[in-house]
């Protein structure tokens, strides 16, 4: 329409309504997800390493291998640990429906990105998104091709496959989110020495000092070892 162009068309125009979308990864934001989706009249199966009360008519099933082999709509939401490193690759796809589509906004190496673009050129998966991937540019303006990723530019040529450079979080209402919580992990670990959230320390969290303890103070010292092996001591004195 911009171009002036009219082409009215709905060939391969589904409705996700009566669809079933799999949950891979039921925290916070799968959950949010599940509601969401169960709005728009979708079922929701999810699957996910320990048991957890689904929210709505969502259901938990037992096997990844069963999510996927009953899902229309499959979407990862699983954080960065070895055990999710690749666990969507070839065996995987070929345990999807055969038409179904992927979606994944949570970590880049979740998906083995060579299966996928094997399976969309096979029509096993009939299109993606991807916000996330596992080398990504350091900055706006820089290129995303081969010498990043060896299959970018096979990716990139995928005309049913949906890109955007990890901005799934980036609004304005995120990014003051994302400010906000940053200072108040800073002052928790300044006050009480809780590193919850840390990317390159252990977690440790601990009670807040009371009034009545005017004579204690806690000491903090961060120190590092060979290997870049890192851990914080807390002392009570």
């Amino acid at each position: 329409m911009h171009q002036g162009t009219w082409n009215k068309v709905s060939n391969k125009c589904w409705e996700i309504r009566g669809k079933t979308l799999g949950i891979i990864g039921y925290g916070h934001i799968g959950a949010q997800l599940s509601v969401l989706a169960e709005a728009m009249g979708m079922s929701v199966l999810f699957y996910d390493v320990v048991n957890l009360m689904a929210l709505g008519t969502a259901c938990q099933v037992p096997t990844l291998e069963s999510l996927l082999s009953q899902s229309d709509f499959i979407t990862c939401h699983v954080p960065e640990l070895p055990e999710t490193k690749n666990m969507i690759g070839q065996r995987q796809f070929e345990q999807m429906k055969n038409g179904s589509y992927l979606i994944n906004a949570s970590r880049g190496s979740v998906v083995d990105i060579p299966a996928l673009i094997h399976a969309v050129r096979t029509g096993k998966v009939a299109g993606a998104a991807l916000d996330v991937y596992p080398n990504e540019p350091a900055g706006n303006g820089d290129y995303f091709n081969v010498d990043l990723n060896h299959w970018g530019t096979d990716l990139c040529n995928l005309k049913n496959v949906i890109l955007t450079p990890h901005i799934g979080g980036s609004t304005e209402e995120a990014q003051r989110a994302i400010g906000v919580e940053v200072g108040e992990a800073l002052v928790r670990y300044v006050n009480e020495g809780t590193t919850l959230g840390a990317v390159n320390l252990p977690e440790v969290t601990l009670r807040s000092l009371t009034m009545d303890e005017p004579n204690h103070a806690r000491v903090k010292s961060i120190y590092t070892f060979l290997l870049s092996i890192s851990r914080i001591a807390n002392l009570m004195v």
